[in-house]
């Protein structure tokens, strides 16, 4: 039987795909997924150009593949993903084992592709932008236990001055609302309890209705919380400029909307947020935040931040962490500037020195693990509604679940059958870096 090796890069759009790739290739070709590298028969690297040195990771990976495929010429190397999108012909002429390019709206053509490049013994080379052409050629989605992700959209039309997303994934393509309940009724059927909508801007989401109409995000959770067995539903990832109101009530309305949201700011600054072209300032940003948290007050948050952008002054920075202050976010995702080639910020004049960068990088990152520490803490004592997804890594007899405010707690098993799949209630007694502890209380009345 063929065996399939895939490493992904990046984002959980990227993580997405790679599940899809998988699913494809097994109704395609039998393809079994395997773990180890060196048994596979095909290989590829679903790859991220978002940070920093991107391409070279890529090259240095393709490089420990060399051997390989020297071993066993038949093997078959593929790349897919951003850069791929991004270096298209390139890549397959820098590095000549790879046998098939494709980027991430065209991995439904990888059957073709592999078909291609067998026959002509030549790289086989796909990165359109076909629409959303992608959805309607892939198989029915497995699901691989309890929770899963639902692609909703593809592409970001925003051209933040530093982002490479809008040129490697294309402009935002909303999927047939229709499209997507089919595709959560089926996961669902597979014991699905949990669905994260995902798009590189989700909340720009306007599929089309069977009436003509035009479905956002606000109404698609609105129906996705009309499903029975769904017990909850997040989303990712947002862009502040089209957080609007129908989001905010959505919230308070949904009991199944997971209380947990990831809402990228990148600056305190608006000098900064300007020069980025993120299309909102920080006042708006931060009073997004307090119609959140009046209807949600107990709402954790993460964000993502970009450090020593060009010319960001010391004063810029200090925005920034009094932002940081007023938001009180559980977690973030934060980065030193590094210029994407091919973005207009990538021409800017970067003034600030490495060693300003890292050391605001440190500050922020500490002030944020403080606060990740302190959200924490407060949960101790508190009841928190647990989905079981596995076995803790550790053993000793544990199960892991996550919150609703996507921490993830381990607990003593109860007597019996695991119950990997279901809501229960659990006390949190100990706060950890990384986890929380507590003990079953009582099953959930959640599905």
């Amino acid at each position: 039987m063929s065996k399939l090796f895939i490493k992904t890069f990046g984002c959980q759009m990227n993580e997405y795909d790679s599940s899809r790739m998988a699913d494809l290739l097994k109704e395609s070709h039998g393809f079994e997924v395997t773990t180890d590298p060196e048994a596979a028969d095909l290989l590829l690297l679903n790859t991220c150009s978002v940070r920093e040195k991107a391409q070279e990771k890529v090259f240095s990976e393709l490089g420990r593949w060399k051997e390989w495929k020297s071993a066993r010429p038949g093997r078959v190397i593929g790349v897919g993903g951003c850069v791929a999108s991004q270096e298209g012909e390139a890549l397959a002429r820098r590095a000549r084992i790879v046998d098939l390019v494709f980027g991430p709206q065209t991995l439904h053509r990888l059957p073709e592709l592999l078909e291609q490049a067998r026959r002509t013994h030549a790289p086989a080379i796909d990165v359109r932008f076909p629409e959303i052409e992608k959805f309607d050629r892939l198989p029915e989605p497995r699901a691989d236990g309890p929770t899963a992700f639902v692609s909703i959209m593809e592409g970001c039309s925003k051209y933040c001055s530093f982002c490479i997303v809008p040129y490697t994934r294309g402009e935002e393509v909303s999927r047939p609302l229709d499209d997507v309940l089919a595709e959560v009724d089926a996961l669902l059927a597979q014991g699905v309890r949990e669905i994260t909508l995902l798009g590189q801007n989700v909340n720009a989401y306007r599929g089309r209705m069977a009436d003509g109409a035009t479905c956002d995000l606000a109404l698609l959770i609105h129906i996705l919380a009309r499903f029975e067995t769904l017990g909850r539903i997040r989303f990712t990832t947002s862009h502040p400029a089209e957080f609007g109101d129908a989001l905010v009530e959505a919230y308070a309305r949904e009991p199944k909307l997971a209380g947990y949201l990831h809402l990228p700011v990148q600056s305190g600054a608006d000098r900064v947020l300007g020069m980025m072209k993120r299309g909102y300032t920080r006042a708006a940003y931060l009073e997004t935040i307090r119609k959140l948290r009046a209807v949600r007050p107990d709402i954790a948050l993460s964000s993502d931040f970009i450090v020593g952008f060009p010319s960001e002054t010391a004063d810029d920075f200090e925005q920034t962490m009094d932002l940081i202050e007023q938001a009180r976010f559980d977690s973030a995702y934060s980065f030193v500037y590094s210029p994407r080639p091919g973005t207009p910020a990538a021409n800017l004049r970067d003034g600030v020195p490495a060693a300003v960068k890292q050391q605001r990088l440190a500050r922020l990152q500490a002030r944020i693990h403080e606060l990740g520490g302190e959200f924490a803490a407060r949960l101790v004592g508190t009841r928190q509604t647990v989905l079981v997804e596995r076995p803790a890594r550790k053993g000793g007899g544990q199960l892991a679940g996550r919150t609703a405010c996507n921490r993830w707690v381990n607990f003593p098993a109860p007597a019996g059958p695991a119950p990997i799949g279901r809501f229960l209630d659990v006390r949190i007694d100990e706060a950890l870096p990384n986890s929380l502890r507590g003990r079953l209380v009582q099953t959930s009345a959640a599905p």
